[in-house]
């Protein structure tokens, strides 16, 4: 094709249970910027200085920001770290339900779970 009419991810929408416990989970555990909480209601976080932003959306259904392979959680949001070992001991010494750090190819990864249970990754 050569031309994309795409420039970036802009943001990405996860489901949460309690949107206001979910906005200070992700800002104070995870350390994103909470820039605001609107009145449709969603909650906007910010990844550090760049465009990129999370939105969490309160809903009442079952649902995850992950999907599944062979009835598995497969993580559909990554992000990175380059402090991962200190991250995942912070993650654990603030009781998130964390998985061990594993090695592929190179680089380093784990996969965690905010309260809601949707299954996250970071990497490095």
């Amino acid at each position: 094709m050569g031309h994309s009419f795409i420039e970036q991810v802009h943001y990405i929408r996860i489901p949460v249970k309690d949107l206001e416990q979910s906005a200070q989970w992700y800002r104070d555990i995870v350390g994103l910027q909470l820039v605001t909480i609107t009145e449709d209601p969603f909650a906007i976080l910010k990844v550090n200085e760049g465009s990129f932003l999370l939105i969490l959306v309160p809903t009442e259904d079952e649902t995850f920001a992950h999907f599944t392979i062979n009835n598995d959680a497969a993580f559909s949001i990554g992000f990175t770290s380059p402090e991962l070992s200190k991250f995942h001991l912070h993650l654990i010494h603030n009781g998130v339900k964390v998985e061990d750090i594993q090695e592929d190819h190179g680089h380093a990864y784990f996969h965690f779970y905010d309260p809601n249970g949707n299954k996250l990754q970071v990497h490095w």
